[in-house]
């Protein structure tokens, strides 16, 4: 009987929602805003992977087109590391249009990732750009705030809440009632979108998705959905303690403005502040004092390099470098490559470390919003968060660090000691050396991954579903017709 009342009042909801034509215009403007972002974000995809892979071969075709040339000389030349997208960013996002997807390396050095959408675009971009994971993160959610609003309090208003409780019905099953038929309203539009975006990601694969991939994109529905359904208890239970719709829809659109305007930018904005960042120069020049203490392989006068000398002579037993039986310029080449990675890795992972601190700030917060929590798994699964981002880079400098020691090794074993001198052509090695060096591959982090790193969001979630869940508990035993 409960639960044939629990249907008959969520059916009600439905029929009644879908009774106002203004419902219909508002589901239009949805389905309208989902295909301008599907086409958009496709469109730009498809120019992205394009783009990318055109100079991905033409920095191939270069590198193995020099010729015969000394190691070293090739180790500066140096090569491009590539970002590529994941096919669920046509999902969402994220943080993809302002992170660079391009890196040189170079011997020696360790540059910045470059050419992101945002460097190329106006300050407009700060306002968010239209995609299928904002029509279901920040409008959808307002459509059910706006529906929602009179669920409880118009039939109070009008006597109809009255009339129900007075034939039995309890007020769980109202509440109840009222929340399913409005997750049902959520779906006529949530169940598209998500079709929508399903294709869009089959296409962008190219081909079956692996285990890994379809976990992400299974997650992602799971919760979307959690979201949606946590929205509609949240508007229903604001309409059933308030004395009239207006009173309820005034409390609703506030509560939506909060989660998805203030909070977030006040979170980044402290994030930024308790946990400041050195600025980029201040971190550069921390690496070069690091690496001018440990050792200058460019000086010859450097302590650290005249130990090593000495040392090599001694064990050798030999007067000078020339007598050696490698190549000692290259060993000195891949001892200062070593150190000034060793250098750079450690204040690197400081710098990471403050950056995960304030991520994990605003996890945190996500126990004051759930939007933040959905935001941030769902950039988080779409391999479009900062994780993804900070795993290119890493997995770029060693590739990096492997290029240059691998080049210095083949000055070490193929180079004489012997210098040329000023009318003769420099030391060379065959050009089909340049083969053995493996083009860059980016790995994005697998689903196990990012749970470690989103375990909070994931813990705000299940907070807010548990909250709400004794909250609706508690709301049937206290509420009243009046």
């Amino acid at each position: 009987m409960r639960f044939n009342n629990q249907r008959l009042i969520a059916r009600h909801i439905r029929h009644t929602v879908f009774r106002d034509r203004a419902v219909w215009g508002l589901w239009l403007l949805m389905a309208l805003g989902a295909g301008y972002a599907a086409t958009v974000g496709w469109v730009a995809f498809q120019q992205q992977r394009t783009t990318q892979v055109h100079y991905q071969q033409e920095a191939r075709r270069d590198w193995l087109g020099n010729p015969d040339k000394h190691p070293h000389r090739m180790a500066h030349y140096g090569h491009f590391a590539f970002r590529s997208r994941s096919p669920l960013s046509l999902f969402d996002g994220g943080m993809d249009r302002f992170l660079g997807n391009a890196l040189y390396l170079e011997a020696h050095k360790q540059n910045t990732v470059n050419f992101s959408e945002a460097g190329f675009s106006t300050g407009l971009l700060r306002f968010g750009d239209l995609s299928l994971a904002m029509l279901l993160q920040v409008l959808l959610p307002l459509l059910i705030f706006f529906l929602g609003a009179g669920s409880v309090a118009t039939d109070r208003e009008n006597g109809t809440l009255k009339l129900l409780l007075s034939q039995g019905v309890s007020w769980s099953e109202v509440l109840v009632g009222k929340s399913t038929g409005l997750f049902a309203v959520g779906l006529t539009l949530y169940g598209p979108l998500l079709a929508l975006a399903g294709g869009l990601w089959l296409a962008a694969l190219g081909g079956a998705p692996t285990a890994d991939e379809t976990l992400r994109f299974v997650l992602l529905a799971l919760f979307y959905g959690l979201y949606l359904g946590l929205c509609c208890v949240v508007a229903v239970l604001v309409s059933a303690v308030s004395r009239t719709t207006k009173t309820a829809l005034v409390a609703l659109i506030g509560w939506w403005l909060m989660l998805t305007m203030v909070l977030p930018r006040a979170s980044q904005a402290l994030g930024t502040y308790v946990y400041a960042l050195p600025s980029k120069t201040a971190f550069q020049s921390a690496v070069q004092a690091d690496i001018s203490r440990e050792g200058n392989s460019h000086n010859p006068d450097d302590p650290h390099y005249a130990a090593l000398k000495d040392s090599l002579l001694r064990a050798y037993h030999v007067a000078s470098t020339e007598q050696l039986p490698f190549n000692y310029g290259g060993y000195v080449m891949a001892e200062g490559e070593k150190i000034s990675a060793a250098v750079y890795n450690k204040h690197y992972h400081l710098l990471l470390a403050r950056f995960g601190q304030q991520n994990q700030f605003a996890r945190t917060m996500a126990f004051l919003n759930p939007y933040l929590a959905l935001k941030n798994l769902s950039m988080a699964l779409a391999g479009t968060d900062f994780l993804a981002y900070s795993r290119f880079q890493q997995q770029a400098e060693t590739y990096r660090y492997a290029l240059a020691q691998q080049m210095n090794a083949l000055q070490i074993q193929y180079i004489p000691n012997q210098k040329r001198g000023p009318t003769e052509k420099d030391h060379a090695i065959d050009r089909k050396y340049w083969q053995d060096v493996p083009d860059f591959q980016y790995r994005a982090p697998s689903v196990a991954e990012v749970f470690r790193a989103e375990w909070v969001s994931v813990a705000a979630f299940g907070f807010w579903l548990l909250l709400l869940f004794f909250l609706v508990r508690g709301a049937a035993h206290r509420l009243s017709v009046l």
